[in-house]
């Protein structure tokens, strides 16, 4: 892959470095914090069940609150605030984003009030290949923390990948509409797009 401009290249060193491939300058092994700004995490909640084709799936957003790369430590931190998911689905009226807002936020789903904060921390990160790798960690919702993994990829400054997991892994129990024939699917997708601060 053939990497254009310094910034570029400084985020392409900053996540070798991260990865532990070696051959690493010193001024790029320091802790580097992730451009929240430009930085997009996307949850994707699926339906299913008998009249599924009457429900809707949500596409939520979850603005990064902060996130560093630790080059000698070889991790990676990410924080999100709970209470700052938003609900997109711009099919559905603001009365039903509202609605589903709601009961996202409440105690039945992620209770954000209590937990406050959605956190992924890397414990391994494998290469796959040129620009790739598998990185493995710990996420933590709503007070439960279990591990998961994720295929990661870089173009042009941009780490990009999907994170699979099931709610009820996390104590939370899918929703349910219509007697069970509506309900929301136990895995959801998380996807993202995170850059590294220049």
């Amino acid at each position: 892959m053939q990497l254009h401009g310094r910034r570029q290249t400084k985020s392409w060193i900053g996540m070798l470095a991260v990865l532990g491939l070696g051959g690493i300058p010193p001024a790029y092994c320091q802790p580097r914090q992730i451009d929240t700004a430009k930085s997009v995490i996307t949850v994707r909640v699926y339906k299913t069940g008998m009249l599924s084709a009457l429900g809707h799936d949500h596409e939520i957003s979850a603005p990064l609150a902060r996130g560093t790369v630790d080059p000698a430590g070889r991790k990676v931190e990410l924080r999100v605030r709970a209470a700052a998911l938003r609900v997109l689905d711009a099919k559905l009226s603001a009365k039903d984003r509202a609605g589903i807002q709601s009961t996202m936020l409440g105690p039945q789903v992620l209770d954000a009030e209590n937990h406050q904060e959605i956190v992924f921390h890397s414990t391994t990160a494998e290469a796959a290949g040129a620009g790739a790798w598998k990185v493995s960690g710990e996420l933590s919702v709503r007070g439960e923390t279990r591990p998961v993994s994720m295929e990661v990829t870089e173009r042009d400054g941009h780490y990009a990948g999907t994170c699979r997991f099931k709610l009820t892994e996390f104590g939370i129990k899918p929703i349910k509409a219509a007697g069970g024939t509506v309900r929301v699917k136990d895995e959801v997708q998380v996807e993202f797009d995170v850059q590294l601060l220049h």
